[in-house]
């Protein structure tokens, strides 16, 4: 009996131990990935918010237009910027120095000109009139005021000088610096300035290629997984067909890039960077993820269902079309949206067929070259400002807030219409 029982008392240890490994194994992982959460959120929470310069702009008709002007073509092409140098000239008056008046037109945004533009082209009676306007910060300012650039510095290591502080710290006694809501991190495109950049054109054109991903895989998806399951003979082609099925979903998705070149930009000719070839590509790669998934929610619906309604009279096809798909839906949406969640994510594939490119507009179709969320990130964090890095942070924060919801959303179909039997 000694012996059994120091038998049973190792084998309890051990599953003791067993126990302890696997959950340390999982708050080691739940550790990693908080700190990465922490990480990009430390990072990228202060990109939704800009710093602002109050200007009392004069709307000086020798540099725009005569009063009355209303012409377009004559307003935009108005000097916008010279009013803003003008602007900042009299708030410093005692900035003559050429090189100092350089270091103080940095402190705006080259965006305030094409701001103070569109106020002209909206409303010319301003033409002639003082007016108070916010117009963004240069980036180098935006970080000055979030804090991201150590004053401990010697003058010659930072990208703010001592007397462009003494500038800044002047309107900020006056009330003229401001942190407002980044809105232009949402409503505008890429840019080369890290003020003016925004995830809209990105996210527009995530939103094309995801739908023409959608339109084109799920229906062939479950067309595929219907005949494969229920329709086609188990021989040894079908055989063979379910393997490459497996095999392709286990392809990294840089190869389903090459195809694309390939296929859809060298043989048929369609044009490069543009959401439709996009998701083209990414219809191919997530084919295998849906036919998979709905070929197991079709497995899951009982053998009695089939032969009661057969049993009734109905034929295999209504069998099929009646009561098995509106059972096996739940599982197909749900392996539809996973598959879409995981195509949202996909960079590799998009850079082969072009869609690193740099794009300001909006896109406006799916013939419209765009970019995408993972690619405008990569974009991002390949900038060197340091205001792209809170943008790419803060981008990435976006990308996981879809991502998270559409994956809560397939969790919540599964619950909602799932059928235990």
């Amino acid at each position: 009996m000694s012996r059994v029982e120091k038998g049973l008392a190792r084998r309890y240890r051990q599953e003791r131990n067993f126990k302890r490994l696997g959950l340390g194994a999982i708050l080691l992982g739940l550790l990693f990935v908080s700190f990465l959460f922490i990480s990009i959120f430390a990072n990228g929470y202060t990109a939704f918010q800009q710093t602002f310069i109050k200007l009392d702009v004069f709307y000086d008709p020798e540099m725009i237009a005569p009063v009355g002007e209303t012409d377009p073509d004559v307003l935009s092409a108005g000097n916008y910027g010279g009013l803003v140098k003008a602007t900042m000239r009299e708030l410093f008056p005692s900035v003559t120095n050429r090189r100092d008046k350089k270091k103080l037109y940095g402190l705006i945004s080259t965006g305030a000109a094409f701001q103070i533009r569109e106020r002209v082209m909206q409303d010319p009676s301003v033409i002639g009139q003082r007016e108070s306007m916010w117009v963004p910060a240069d980036d180098d300012v935006d970080m000055l005021i979030k804090g991201h650039i150590d004053l401990n510095l010697p003058e010659s290591d930072r990208r703010i000088k001592d007397d462009q502080l003494s500038w800044i710290q002047g309107m900020q006694e006056d009330g003229r610096v401001e942190k407002r809501f980044n809105t232009t991190f949402f409503t505008a495109g890429d840019s080369r300035e890290p003020e003016l950049s925004g995830i809209k054109g990105a996210a527009v054109g995530s939103f094309f290629t995801l739908l023409i991903c959608l339109a084109i895989s799920f229906p062939v998806g479950v067309a595929a997984a219907v005949y494969l399951e229920e329709v086609a003979p188990k021989n040894r082609w079908t055989d063979l067909i379910e393997v490459n099925i497996n095999n392709l979903a286990a392809v990294p998705s840089i190869v389903f890039g090459l195809l694309g070149l390939a296929v859809f930009i060298n043989f048929f000719g369609l044009p490069r960077s543009v959401p439709l070839v996009g998701g083209l590509v990414l219809a191919l790669m997530t084919l295998p993820t849906i036919i998979i998934a709905s070929r197991a929610a079709l497995k899951s619906v009982p053998p009695s269902i089939r032969e009661a309604a057969l049993g009734v009279g109905a034929s295999p096809m209504q069998t099929i079309t009646h009561h098995v798909l509106p059972l096996a839906l739940p599982g197909m949406l749900t392996g539809t949206i996973i598959g879409m969640a995981q195509a949202l994510g996909e960079t590799a594939p998009l850079l082969m067929i072009g869609m690193v490119a740099f794009i300001v507009d909006i896109p406006g179709g799916a013939m419209d070259p765009s970019a995408v969320l993972p690619v405008q990130i990569y974009l991002w964090a390949d900038s060197p400002e340091r205001a792209f890095v809170e943008r790419t942070s803060a981008a990435i924060m976006v990308l996981l807030a879809f991502l998270i919801s559409m994956n809560l959303l397939a969790v919540w179909l599964r619950k909602k219409f799932e059928r235990r039997w």
